[in-house]
């Protein structure tokens, strides 16, 4: 573990957007810089003058970045996921990785709920065709979620979050992870599954995996293949959780009813992407943990945990 920064006053980078607010608690002790929109070799360059660095997900802290910062002592997350950050390196270099793991559950549970709705009740295609000057009703005629069941795979903080509003609809919560247990399910109140079970039986799937080597490629094309027609799937994680080509591939040929995607393999998604133009994916531009809430709750966790290290104290490391 590294020590405690040394100087009296850290040098903070902000690469990434950050409300006004979250600024004005960093520069209560720390002077601070914003500079987003840096590419790698651009912040490879200046990184070496900063003792902590923080981003959201749109910027990489690569290995080269860490081993540049000759005085760079945490990289701070404002968010969950640290798949943008080489944990490993900064590990090796005794530099501390701190996020906010509680931050955006609210609005990302919020987003896979209202993904799930836009697709059971045809919402953007019903309110395209009525800009276009169309009344369509019968054509666009959703079905209830009520009664019907959720797979939810991975049941952590989030998961747990969409069950409950899950089953405050009316539906059936089932849940598979690689690690989950049947206690852990009794606890949160829904049904364990196996991984098939799950992707057989339920007829909406919420993906809420965080992204490792592990999950990478959870879902292929055999858990397509035991998917229901009229079944749909959600992803509000992270893209490469679900095999790119073979949802492509699956929604072409009418094997699921539909996708609900906030996250995916390229982001931003390229213009001539074949998700945008499928009438049976509902796409956003990774929103699911965006809201004006939530901003404000990470500030106090990535703020506390910068202070804390330069204050020679513990921090709570990524979770």
């Amino acid at each position: 573990m590294s020590k405690a920064i040394s100087v009296e006053r850290p040098r903070v980078l902000v690469a990434d957007p950050i409300a006004d607010e979250g600024i004005a608690m960093l520069r209560d002790f720390a002077t601070v810089d914003q500079q987003r929109g840096l590419s790698e070799s651009q912040l490879t360059a200046i990184i070496g003058g900063y003792d902590a660095v923080v981003v959201r997900s749109e910027t990489r802290i690569t290995a080269g970045i860490i081993e540049a910062g000759a005085r760079l002592h945490v990289i701070a997350r404002a968010g969950v996921g640290v798949d943008n950050i080489d944990v490993e390196a900064a590990s090796r270099k005794g530099v501390v990785v701190v996020n906010s793991p509680t931050g955006n559950i609210v609005a990302a549970a919020e987003h896979t709920i209202a993904l799930l709705l836009a697709l059971a009740r045809h919402i953007p295609a019903a309110s395209a065709a009525l800009r276009a000057g169309r009344w369509e009703r019968t054509q666009h005629v959703g079905t209830e979620i009520r009664g019907k069941t959720l797979g939810i795979v991975g049941l952590g903080k989030l998961g747990a979050r969409v069950a409950g509003v899950a089953r405050a609809f009316g539906m059936n919560v089932i849940a598979w992870s690689p690690n989950l247990t049947p206690e852990k399910c009794r606890e949160v109140g829904v049904e364990y599954a196996t991984k098939e079970e799950l992707f057989r039986d339920a007829d909406i799937i919420t993906i809420h995996l965080q992204l490792s080597d592990r999950s990478r490629g959870t879902v292929r094309t055999k858990e397509f293949g035991l998917m229901k027609p009229t079944a749909y799937i959600v992803n509000t994680a992270r893209g490469p959780i679900i095999e790119e080509e073979a949802l492509i591939a699956a929604l072409n040929e009418r094997r699921i009813a539909g996708a609900g995607l906030d996250v995916f393999d390229v982001e931003p998604l390229p213009l001539d992407h074949p998700f945008r133009r499928m009438d049976n994916v509902v796409i956003t531009p990774h929103l699911g943990y965006v809201s004006q809430q939530n901003y404000q709750r990470y500030f106090p966790d990535i703020v506390e945990n910068i202070r804390a290290f330069v204050e020679g104290k513990p921090v709570r490391v990524i979770k």
